[in-house]
Order: structure tokens, then sequence, then C-alpha cells
């Protein structure tokens, strides 16, 4: 009989679901406490473990750093040859150790506590030597390991991970942490672009921009739009502000109609009332309103109703936006 996968599979994210879900129960005033000291932290969060536990605490400090919390991982082992260096005294120590008794850990708490760092572990057990040592403990033990042996860590990792996350997510609502701070610290992936980039960075402007007067003969302001290869025109009153757009629907609708446009003006056949976005508001926010509005274009005015610039959906997804 072939082996089973399928029923593994869902008995291991059965297991490991449980243990994740035990541990809602356990966050209470300790965690609560884990938290303060946390946030008042005016140095860094140094997180360390060894092993798989290690690999946590890696992956938990970079969601720290990346959420508002500065955080690196020291690795125990090289801590005792010199990187305890970067502990200082305004740092808070996260030590990660499912038995708590993780001989590379506890040989660094003596030196950290003579520092002067906060210590908050996260074990598996809270008469461990860690957690007694600990200034704050957090339980992240579990009934097994989704391990059919009980020995490699699973379901014990997925708990830490999980708990990590927590303490992470609480400190970013906490400091009132917003996506664009988010996106600082991501400014080199798509997020970054969605998050930071505005409409003045897209915008087709200066000399790029079709403009024509509400007078205009139709036949002109088509040579416009060749000219600047944008697919439309804004239309401006004498005063140099918005009244219209034209289009390349609006060309095929007028010619639907059966209008002449040698002699049509624009003024006739312009859309009133384009959808438009002012300049400095995030490239994210056009193509929200260009998706509301159901447009694949807008303009940019300035507070006196005047264009300055436009952008469709081809420059947001050129740029990353989409």
């Amino acid at each position: 009989m072939p082996y089973n996968f399928i029923a593994t599979a869902r008995r291991v994210l059965d297991e490991e679901a449980q243990a994740v879900a035990a541990l809602s129960a356990r966050v209470d005033k300790d965690f609560e406490n884990a938290c303060e000291r946390l946030l008042a932290c005016t140095g860094r969060i140094i997180v360390t473990g060894m092993g798989k536990s290690g690999h946590i605490g890696t992956k938990l400090a970079a969601t720290l750093a990346s959420t508002g919390s500065p955080s690196f991982f020291v690795h125990p082992g090289e801590a005792s040859h010199g990187d305890l260096g970067m502990i200082t005294s305004e740092d808070v120590v996260l030590a990660l150790s499912n038995s708590g008794e993780t001989q590379e850990v506890l040989t660094i708490i003596p030196v950290i506590k003579r520092k002067g760092s906060g210590l908050i572990s996260m074990t598996g057990r809270p008469e461990s030597s860690l957690a007694q040592l600990s200034d704050v403990h957090l339980n992240v033990a579990v009934k097994e390991e989704a391990c059919p042996h009980n020995l490699a860590p699973t379901s014990s990792t997925t708990a830490a991970l999980a708990m990590g996350d927590a303490l992470a997510i609480a400190l970013l609502e906490a400091r009132g942490f917003t996506p664009e701070d988010f996106a600082l610290s991501h400014p080199g992936g798509s997020l970054g672009r969605r998050l930071l980039l505005k409409v003045d960075d897209v915008m087709h402007g200066e000399e790029q921009l079709p403009v024509v007067s509400a007078d205009t003969p139709l036949s002109d302001a088509l040579l416009e739009m060749t000219r600047k290869g944008l697919g439309m025109t804004t239309v401006v009153d004498d005063d140099g502000k918005l009244i219209g757009i034209f289009t390349d629907g609006d060309l095929r609708r007028t010619l639907e109609k059966g209008v002449d446009v040698r002699v049509a003006g624009i003024r006739d056949v312009m859309s009133p009332r384009p959808v438009t976005i002012q300049p400095g508001r995030l490239a994210a926010e056009a193509l929200q309103l260009m998706e509301t509005r159901k447009v694949n274009g807008l303009i940019i005015c300035d507070d006196r109703q005047r264009p300055i610039g436009a952008l469709n959906t081809q420059d947001l997804l050129r740029a990353g936006v989409m």
C-alpha cells in the first residue's frame, strides 16, 4: 500500500494548529510585562537562540526590526567568543530555548546580567534555568511535537514563532506604526513602491502634458493628442483651469455619432468634470481612485484646478504599483 502523505500532512497541521491555539490562554500579565519592557527599550532588542530556536529567533528579529522595534539576532555560540560586545545596558535580550537548558544560551546569561541588560525568555518549561533567571518568562510549552517520535522541533518552533509574532504586532500597534513606516523599511520591494511612490513621480508633466483651450477645433486637439502620445488631452478655460478631457474613447464615440471632426470644436465633444487628484498624493491612492471611478487615467491638478500632469494605468504598471 502506498504511504498516505495527505493524512500525515493533515495530522501535522492539526497538531501544530492546536499548539498555537493553546497559547492564547497563556497571554497574561507576563506577556503585557514583556511588551512594556520591549516598548521602553532605549537600545536594541537582541534575540538569541540555538539550533531551531535560533532560526525562529532570526526570523523574529527581522520581524521586529521591520515593524518599528530595532532588533538583531546574536548567535549564542558567537556571543561567547566576542559578539557579546554587541549587547549594551540599554538593550533587552529575548532568549529562545524550548528546554530552557540550552548550554550556549545559559553561558552568556551571567554576562548579560552583569551588563544590566533586560532579559526576557521564551521556553517550554517555566521551571527551567533560563526561565528562572529571566526578568520575564513567556511559556510556549506544547503538549507534544508533531514528529511521531516527539523529537524533531515542529509544534514547539511553530508555537515560539507565533508568540514572537504576537509580541511584534502588539508592539507595532502600541507604537502607532503605519503602513508608511513599514514601507520605509522595505523601499526596494513592490510594497515600498506601492506605499511611498507619489503621483508626482509617475505623472507626465510639463511639455509631456497635452493641453488645449476650450475654443480649440477638434482637429487641432487631435493633433495635440498625437504629438503627446497619451491618448487624451486636457481642456482648459481662459484662466488655465481644467474643464474637461477628450480621450481616444471619446473620439470613437464622436465618430459613431457621425460628428464631422473637421468642423467640430473640442468644447462640444469633450467629457466635462474629469477625475483628478492632487500632487503629493500616493500613487497607490491614484490606483484606488481609478479602480473606484472605473477610469484608465487621471489628471493631476494644483490647488487652483490647473492641470500639471497626467498618468494612466500603464504608468502605474511600469512603476510596479499594480
